[in-house]
């Protein structure tokens, strides 16, 4: 058995902390100072967010909202886009499962990254060329004006 008291731990501020992690499931500990967000993201597994004191606003991508201070349970769908905001100093307990999830990095193969690497990397550079050969467009279009 393990047990923390989540009250008690120090934490510095916006360094989330891993309290244990398994195949099965990770939990981390964060603090957000109020004003703090974590912006909008997603991630692979199924997440629960507590609060263990201080106050939240949460939004997802739907437009969907929660707020609250402690005691307030959140469940995030695997790949829901959200964004927390500490309307009040806060001290948070993410749930996570199952550890890693699908598609997260630490559950691929080293084949599965490499292609996710070079996916990206050609994403990146067709956005650069794109932004490089409008560019020009753009300060012609803006001395005509």
């Amino acid at each position: 058995m393990n047990s923390w008291e989540l009250g008690a731990i120090d934490l510095k501020p916006r360094l989330p902390e891993i309290l244990s992690s398994s195949d099965a499931a990770r939990a981390i500990a964060l603090d957000l100072e109020a004003g703090e967000s974590l912006s909008e993201h997603e991630v692979h597994e199924r997440a629960w967010l507590v609060v263990l004191g201080g106050e939240i606003e949460v939004a997802t991508a739907a437009g969907e909202r929660a707020s609250g201070g402690a005691g307030l349970l959140v469940e995030f769908a695997p790949g829901e886009r959200h964004e927390v905001v500490a309307t009040a100093k806060a001290r948070l307990l993410l749930l996570l499962t199952p550890w890693p999830g699908s598609g997260h990095a630490g559950a691929m193969t080293i084949r599965e990254k490499l292609y996710a690497r070079r996916h990206a990397a050609k994403r990146a550079d067709a956005v650069g060329r794109t932004a490089a050969t409008t560019a020009p467009e753009r300060a012609r279009e803006d001395s005509n004006l």
